[in-house]
């Protein structure tokens, strides 16, 4: 049923006296009420509020560029000159850390956790790859957060190994140490003795009978890099063997996995790992950036070992 009427060729509703559209959906017309006078005039204020954006701001794109805007106003200019003042700011403490050595970088509060947020950036373009996103490292290569240094962990060792480099043969300052293969120098029971008492220092060996055996084969033949106490550069021998880059065997810390058969494989197949030489490619200051920011994971030692 229509509910409509017709005035001066107008369609008005029956119900509301509204002028309809004419529009039906499903039995149902729509009334043609006039939007509301606020909405109507919020409108129109955005109309001319883009208008004026438009002729202030930069907005209309032209073939290689856009309207500059009455106000000449630049996204980029501003980023350009934010950066600016940053870089300004942070301009003396760069100076700093270029001209100080590491240890009176690490003595200077300011200085010091400028440079380990600077050497965290760092650390995680250049050395996430091996040691991992959290400095834990995985097998082969150390984690960093722990106390155990190959090298030395106070400030200036850390310094030296990542400028230089760990067996990197296009450094002549390179650490250098290697492991000897004990294949054909002991026996493979010989070297199950050793490695049964290697891993009685911090754990319980498979086979402790062996224990006894492999103290005297490893006074003998691994004392000498290892220390008379396999505490390497942390033992009472620490003064003779710090530039060896000998691991701690007594400790539960273990660089190419744990347990009899790892350390056998080790013996008869030994991998000595290369670390790069950073201070070439990446230039000294950072150099001492990441030195400082491995320095302070937790494990960062405040003298050298030995001393």
């Amino acid at each position: 049923m229509d509910d409509a009427r017709h005035i001066d060729g107008k369609r008005i509703d029956e119900k509301t006296g509204v002028e309809t559209t004419g529009h039906f959906w499903d039995g149902i017309q729509e009334l043609n009420n006039p939007l509301p006078r606020w909405w109507l005039w919020t409108f129109y204020a955005t109309i001319i509020w883009a208008i004026g954006y438009t002729i202030m701001y930069p907005a209309w794109p032209m073939l290689t560029s856009a309207t500059g805007g009455y106000l000449g106003y630049s996204s980029r200019a501003e980023v350009r000159d934010e950066l600016a003042t940053a870089e300004a700011a942070r301009g003396s403490l760069v100076e700093a850390v270029r001209s100080e050595d590491v240890a009176q970088i690490v003595a200077n509060p300011v200085l010091k956790q400028f440079a380990i947020s600077a050497g965290a950036a760092a650390f995680k373009v250049n050395c996430v790859q091996c040691h991992g996103s959290g400095a834990q490292g995985s097998a082969g290569y150390p984690n960093l957060n722990d106390d155990d240094w190959l090298w030395g962990g106070d400030i200036e060792s850390i310094y030296t190994t990542i400028n230089h480099g760990v067996r990197y043969a296009a450094d002549e300052e390179t650490r250098q140490s290697e492991m000897p293969s004990f294949d054909g120098v002991l026996t493979p029971d010989q070297m199950a003795d050793v490695a049964a008492y290697v891993v009685s220092l911090s754990g319980t060996p498979k086979f402790p009978d062996k224990v006894e055996a492999g103290a005297t084969l490893f006074a003998e033949n691994c004392a000498s890099c290892h220390g008379s106490d396999a505490k390497a550069a942390k033992g009472v021998d620490a003064e003779a063997v710090k530039d060896l880059g000998a691991p701690d065997l007594a400790d539960a810390i273990w660089l190419y996995g744990s347990g009899e058969n790892a350390v056998v494989q080790q013996m008869m197949h030994p991998r000595n790992g290369v670390m790069p030489a950073w201070g070439a490619r990446l230039g000294n200051t950072t150099v001492k950036e990441l030195a400082v920011y491995v320095h302070s994971l937790g494990g960062g030692q405040t003298v050298a070992a030995g001393q």
